[in-house]
Parts: C-alpha cells; sequence; structure tokens
C-alpha cells in the first residue's frame, strides 16, 4: 500500500519585513495549530516511514511537532521550499518509502492535493492535512489511479 500524507506548514509570522521569507517562524496561532494538528493525525493510524520537510523555519517546525507526535525524525530537503506539485509527489516517491509525509508550501501543496483529491480539495490552508492511499506497491500507481482513500482536515 502506497500512502501519502501532505502537510501545509502552520500560520507564520510576517511581522518583521526585514527577516528573509525562509526564515519566517509560526505566529501564536502556528504553534498552537501545528502541535493540535499533529495530535489529530497520530490518532489516525497513519504512521509515516518518513517525514519529508522543507527547510524554511515555519514549514520544519510544523514537521517538528508532527515528528514529536508521532516519536520520529525528520529528513530535510531543500528542494522542497516553494516546490511544484510534481516535485513535492517525486520526493515522496523517490523517498525510497511506501508511507510519507511531506511538509512543505503553497501553491505547490494544494494544486498536488488537488489533483490527487479529483480536484475536491480546492486549497490547502495553512495546517492542513490530506492523506491519501492506494492499494498498490509501486509509486507509479499515484498518478494512473484514484486513491482507495482520501481525508482531509483543517485546523478551523
Amino acid at each position: 500500500m502506497i500512502q501519502l500524507a501532505l502537510v501545509r506548514h502552520a500560520k507564520s509570522d510576517w511581522g518583521s519585513p526585514e527577516l528573509d521569507d525562509h526564515d519566517r517562524p509560526l505566529n501564536d496561532r502556528g504553534r498552537t495549530d501545528a502541535p493540535r494538528m499533529a495530535s489529530n493525525f497520530a490518532r489516525e493510524r497513519f504512521t509515516p516511514d518518513v517525514i519529508l520537510s522543507s527547510t524554511a523555519l515555519r514549514a520544519r517546525t510544523t514537521a517538528g511537532f508532527f515528528a514529536e507526535e508521532l516519536g520520529m525524525s525528520v529528513e530535510l530537503q531543500e528542494q522542497l521550499y516553494g516546490a511544484p506539485a510534481a516535485l513535492l509527489l517525486s520526493a515522496a516517491a523517490d523517498s525510497g518509502h511506501r508511507s510519507v509525509m511531506v511538509v512543505a508550501h503553497d501553491p505547490g501543496m494544494s494544486e498536488l492535493a488537488g489533483q490527487l483529491s479529483g480536484e475536491r480539495i480546492q486549497a490547502m490552508p495553512t495546517c492542513a492535512v490530506a492523506t491519501f492511499a492506494w492499494n498498490e506497491d509501486d509509486w507509479s500507481a499515484v498518478d494512473a489511479l484514484e486513491p482507495a482513500h482520501w481525508s482531509f482536515n483543517t485546523p478551523r
């Protein structure tokens, strides 16, 4: 079975104009939403083999909450920062694992969630979690088949 969890980073702080986009931290809402969504995710019986995260501070902090809840570590990948949908999916497929969580950014996350859900997911708000499962053992099925199961949760 192939499983993919997409997590858009939690709400970030835009308060300091001189701060580089890559270095923006989570704001208060993000620091509240991320642990709550991670806890909810842990109850779903979907334990990824690996958590891949963008290197941006807001993404790796969000990923850290999920990793802590699941008792895992995070693999940081620079290519996930601002990545388009195709690159997000190929990173998961290239990970060498059948069950993968990817924590990254829009617009790539919304594009990929839309594609995989047959456009039933219109957008991935901050800290949204979309999960997909295919009754196949090869990542090539992801592009060819609709998922056997998918879910979508947001913090609001």
